[in-house]
């Protein structure tokens, strides 16, 4: 996912219990995550959410309890070097034992990330959009995580830490269509080629290799448009050739 793609995910949260201050040292308080993540990055021993600068591509829906400040939804969007772009909603107070249902849904048209809750059937807000301005570089999400993030790293003033338990249901995620699509392989005039629907924005390498061991590409990486796209191997082995599409944003 990137800031060029339609995106939304809708969730039910029901918080047991939640506590702040759970970690020695860190009294003050630190979110709870569930979003888009890269996954790549999100596992990495370098990757720190409370740092401020080191997080990179998410798109998320966060909450804070109150540790003095305020109970605090915040919908955020970073991107791939550490842009934020969020919207800081309080007093909002996930209260425990009562189910919230959260609609988050991001437009690429307008760069809007529209954010909407209700409890009990009632409408829990309201919750201010986050709009991604011209500054805003892009962002690179590959995976969907309820995400418990490591509170290592923060500045020691303002550390904060929490401890919550509850439950996650009703999971909805809406993505566009796959990068490649319809895809078929054959050999043809003694070449072998491979055809699939290729998507606007994104740019598609045929790669080869003889042992799976490594791989590299026959061809220069072509662009894709919303239609069928054929790559053709025009120096391929006698023998002991296998391929693969590999898909990536510009």
């Amino acid at each position: 996912l990137s800031r060029g793609d339609d995106f939304s995910f809708v969730f039910d949260l029901r918080l047991s219990d939640i506590a702040v201050g759970t970690s020695p040292g860190k009294p003050f308080t630190f979110e709870l995550a569930i979003g888009f993540i890269n996954l790549a990055e999100a596992t990495a021993t370098n990757f720190l959410r409370g740092t401020g600068t080191d997080s990179p591509d998410l798109a998320e829906f966060d909450y804070f309890p109150d540790s003095g400040f305020g109970a605090t939804v915040s919908p955020t969007i970073i991107s791939s070097n550490v842009q934020f772009a969020t919207s800081f909603n309080s007093p909002l107070e996930l209260t425990t034992n009562n189910w919230f249902h959260v609609v988050m849904s991001y437009t690429a048209s307008n760069q809007t990330l529209m954010s909407a809750m209700t409890t009990n059937g009632m409408a829990f807000g309201p919750i201010t959009n986050v709009i991604l301005d011209t500054n805003f570089t892009d962002f690179r999400a590959d995976h969907f995580a309820i995400s418990s993030y490591s509170d290592a790293g923060q500045d020691p003033q303002f550390a904060g830490s929490i401890l919550a338990h509850g439950a996650v249901d009703n999971v909805v995620i809406t993505v566009p269509d796959p990068a490649v699509a319809d895809l078929s392989g054959a050999i043809a005039n003694g070449a072998w080629q491979i055809e699939f629907t290729a998507r606007t924005n994104w740019l598609y390498t045929l790669e080869r290799t003889e042992d799976f061991q490594s791989w590299r590409a026959v061809l220069p990486a072509t662009a894709g448009v919303n239609r069928r796209l054929t790559l053709v191997d025009t120096n391929a082995l006698a023998a002991n050739a296998y391929y693969r599409v590999r898909a990536q944003r510009p």
